[in-house]
């Protein structure tokens, strides 16, 4: 490949580790910190060490090369509407990827996360272990027996194996879930679809900073988190994609203070509309199977995939896995075609009915009402899942209060199935650049709302006049309310 390439011209970002002591060998913590899966006695802290405090810079590092078009290898130094896509050529492996531009190179040492509830003057503390270079040097540190309904402080640490110094340290804090009597006010954050060449600041993404002044008790990634497709050739490039993307300092610093819940989707995983039993000679040696295990390493996603948590009295919210189960997008539509699997549904439907929250929240990486484009073949809003489309959509529109927000779209809308009348919310993407691929008019009567453009999602569960109230918005990248939907429990 020719090497006279357009490269991303990043400048050298800095890690933002807050509070982190000095010490020249390290290891760092480069690539944050995630704080995942909260309920309400517990949450899993995602860790990592690093060789540098800071990740790899465009001065010295192996550049990037972004395209407009993957097949014809024109390039480009403009955003191209969420088509980008980029190669690195040739591909390299092993310590080679270590110099890649946004590289953040692992290892090896221990970690540790001291914690306590805001407000307390005691630390708890977990004991120090040791990271993996088979796990990325990643580690999850469980934290057991929290307080229902609280904030909690946390530092997480790092130092060299058997090492007494601390050679890292990043502060943050979370908040747990409440009991189920608990009707207080909850307010979530929702976003999709980070492309990392179509990010709208040097250093991340502007959403983030506006997010958190939500004070969000959670923040759900409905997936397309990073995108694999053609470049990911092997594990150590697809686990570069997780380390250019949160080494970017909007990324650490939001994470550090949100609990997140993350989604895995096709770009994910694989490649695009991807299944199990998929084949394509784009990906090199990097498998499917190795996507999966990758996910929930970077992420601390809980296994399976599908899960749901309560918030409150007034609030559950449901996860679906929507890679793990599909049926090839090509079979014949029927009973047996299926994205999310007998034993995920019958799940699915059991926990929903069992429920008594006041709004059910189904939260996804792919649409299940749309409308969709013609051309697309990989959700339930396609004809070509249309028998389990319209089984999923008669199911939720029949409990009351059950509402679909998706991920994956590039472009922000509110619709209500013209069958059933379920709702849907789709999040949009993560920048204004990124958005695309619909048009305005293409807007249909099933669209109570459409905006191509970037931005996020909010949910807020409160009691008004003793009755629960749903608010629902979509916001621009800056921040900015574009719409908002008020719903009331019957």
């Amino acid at each position: 490949m020719d090497r006279r390439t357009f490269t991303l011209g990043l400048p050298l970002l800095a890690a933002c580790a807050t509070d982190r002591p000095s010490a020249q060998d390290g290891p760092y913590q480069s690539t944050g910190i995630k704080i995942c899966e909260a309920d309400s006695n517990s949450a899993t802290v995602w860790t990592r060490t690093t060789a540098k405090a800071e990740r790899v810079g465009p001065e010295g590092g192996i550049p990037v090369i972004q395209y407009k078009d993957g097949r014809t290898g024109e390039l480009t130094s403009e955003p191209s509407n969420g088509r980008h896509h980029e190669a690195v050529g040739p591909f390299p492996d092993g310590e080679e990827v270590h110099k890649l531009e946004g590289a953040a190179p692992g290892a090896p040492g221990e970690t540790r996360v001291r914690y306590r509830k805001q407000g307390d003057a005691a630390w708890s503390e977990t004991a120090w272990g040791q990271v993996t270079p088979d796990a990325d040097f990643t580690r999850h540190i469980e934290l057991t027996g929290l307080e229902p309904g609280s904030r909690y402080e946390l530092e997480v640490e790092a130092r060299p194996a058997g090492g007494d110094g601390v050679s890292s340290k990043i502060a943050g804090g979370f908040k747990t879930a409440p009991t189920p009597d608990d009707d207080s006010p909850r307010t979530f954050v929702v976003t999709t679809c980070t492309a990392y060449p179509d990010r709208d600041l040097p250093d991340g993404y502007k959403m983030y900073a506006h997010m958190l002044k939500l004070d969000p008790e959670f923040f759900v990634h409905t997936g397309d988190v990073v995108y694999y497709d053609k470049l990911a050739k092997n594990q150590s490039l697809a686990r570069w994609h997780w380390h250019r993307m949160y080494s970017l300092p909007t990324n650490v610093d939001f994470h550090r203070q949100v609990s997140s819940y993350f989604i895995k989707d096709d770009h994910d995983v694989w490649v695009n509309d991807c299944w199990p039993t998929m084949e394509t000679q784009y990906m090199g040696d990097f498998t499917f199977e190795q996507g999966q295990r990758i996910f929930p390493e970077q992420t601390a996603q809980k296994q399976p995939a599908y899960r749901t948590v309560r918030w409150g009295k007034d609030l559950q919210v449901w996860f679906p896995e929507g890679r793990d189960y599909r049926t090839p997008n090509d079979m014949e539509d029927g009973p047996e075609k299926t994205i999310w699997g007998a034993e995920q549904k019958e799940w699915l439907k059991r926990t929903m009915t069992e429920s008594d929250a006041a709004f059910k929240l189904v939260i996804g990486a792919t649409p299940v009402v749309g409308p969709d484009r013609q051309n697309k073949r990989d959700n339930h809003s396609n004809g070509v899942f249309k028998h389990e489309g319209e089984e999923i959509r008669a199911f939720l529109a029949g409990l009351g209060n059950a509402y679909a927000i998706c991920g994956d779209r590039h472009w922000q809308y509110v619709s209500r199935d013209s069958k059933t009348g379920l709702m849907e919310f789709a999040v949009g993407s993560a920048s204004d650049e990124h958005a695309g691929g619909f048009k305005m008019d293409l807007r249909t009567d099933e669209h109570l709302y459409l905006n191509i453009v970037g931005g996020f999602f909010s949910g807020t569960v409160e009691r008004v006049d003793g009755k629960p109230r749903l608010t629902l918005r979509h916001y621009s990248v800056d921040g900015q309310v574009l719409n908002e939907v008020v719903r009331e429990a019957v």
